[in-house]
C-alpha cells in the first residue's frame, strides 16, 4: 500500500512498540484498581454527554477499561487471547501499521460517540477487530474450546461476524454507528483483499460453470439430423472428407446428404463413402 507506506515513513517514529502489552497493562492497573476500590470505572467511560461537557479525558481512558468478561480469570484468558493475536499482527504488519489499525478503530470510535447523543464508547469492538483480522490472515489457527475441543478460529469469526450484522439490525443508532466505528479498520486494511478474493471467485465459478457445460456437449453431432452421441448413444458417426470443414454424420445420413462447400454451394450426392 503506497499510502501506508508514505505514513510510515513520515510518522512511524509515533508508533508505540508492543502496543498489545501496553494496553493490556493499562487495563490491568485500571482492573486492580478496581477490585480494591481505589477507582471508580465510571469516571473512564466514555459518552455523548461526558465528552461534550468538557472531559475529554475520556476519549483516552475508555481504552483502559478492561474486558467486560466478570471473573478475573476470564479477563485474564481474554488478555492472554488479545496479547497472541495483537503481538502476531505487529509481527506480521510492522508497529506502525499495527499502530495504524488500533488507533483507527479506537478514533472511529470516539467520532461515533460524539455524534450519537446518549452513546457509550466502548473497546470491546475494537478488541473484536484484533480478533477478526487475525482470523482472517489465519484462519486455520485453532483455538481450544472450554479448553478442549480444537475449533478452527474462522468458525469463532463468522460468529462474531453474525454477532455485529444483529447488532447493525437490532441495535440503536448508537450502537449501529459504534460497531461501524470499529470495524472501519479492518475494512480499510483487508477491503482490496476482500474484493480480489470475491472476483477471483467469480472468475473460478464462471470458469466452472463453463467447464461443466462443455462437458455436457456432445462429442459428435450429425450436421443433418441434429442427433447426437448422448442422445443416441448407440449410434456410429463419422465425418466426411468431401465436406469443406468438420462435420459429422450419423450412419442414417454418412452416404446421403448434401455436401458443404467453402463457397456455401451444397451438393447433393450418393456417395460410396
Amino acid at each position: 500500500m503506497r499510502l501506508l507506506d508514505q505514513l510510515e515513513r513520515r510518522f512511524g517514529w509515533l508508533a508505540v512498540p508492543n502496543i498489545t502489552l501496553v494496553l493490556i497493562a493499562g487495563q490491568a492497573l485500571v482492573f486492580g484498581l478496581m477490585l480494591t476500590g481505589s477507582i471508580d470505572p465510571r469516571l473512564l467511560v466514555l459518552t455523548n454527554e461526558t465528552l461534550w461537557s468538557g472531559e475529554v479525558w475520556r476519549a483516552f481512558t475508555f481504552i483502559l477499561m478492561p474486558p467486560p468478561v466478570g471473573h478475573p480469570i476470564f479477563v485474564a484468558f481474554a488478555w492472554y487471547i488479545f496479547f497472541i493475536m495483537g503481538t502476531a499482527l505487529e509481527r506480521q504488519w510492522g508497529t506502525f501499521r499495527f499502530n495504524l489499525f488500533i488507533w483507527v478503530g479506537l478514533i472511529a470510535t470516539v467520532g461515533a460517540v460524539a455524534i450519537v447523543p446518549g452513546a457509550i464508547g466502548t473497546n470491546v469492538f475494537v478488541a473484536g477487530s484484533v480478533f477478526l483480522a487475525f482470523a482472517f490472515l489465519n484462519p486455520n489457527f485453532e483455538l481450544l474450546l472450554f479448553f478442549i475441543l480444537p475449533v478452527q478460529i474462522k468458525w469463532f469469526a463468522l460468529i462474531t461476524w453474525l454477532g455485529y450484522g444483529w447488532a447493525l439490525l437490532t441495535g440503536s443508532w448508537g450502537v449501529r454507528l459504534i460497531v461501524l466505528a470499529s470495524v472501519l479498520n479492518f475494512i480499510l486494511f483487508f477491503g482490496r483483499d476482500i474484493l480480489h478474493i470475491l472476483k477471483a471467485k467469480r472468475r473460478r465459478e464462471a470458469y466452472q460453470a463453463q467447464h461443466r457445460k462443455e462437458e455436457n456437449e456432445p462429442f459428435h453431432r450429425c450436421h443433418t439430423c441434429g442427433i447426437t452421441d448422448q442422445s443416441h448413444p448407440q449410434m456410429q458417426f463419422r465425418y466426411c472428407s468431401s465436406c469443406e470443414g468438420d462435420y459429422a454424420y450419423c450412419e442414417e445420413h454418412l452416404r446421403n446428404h448434401e455436401h458443404v462447400r467453402a463457397d456455401g454451394v451444397k451438393k447433393l450426392e450418393e456417395s460410396g463413402e
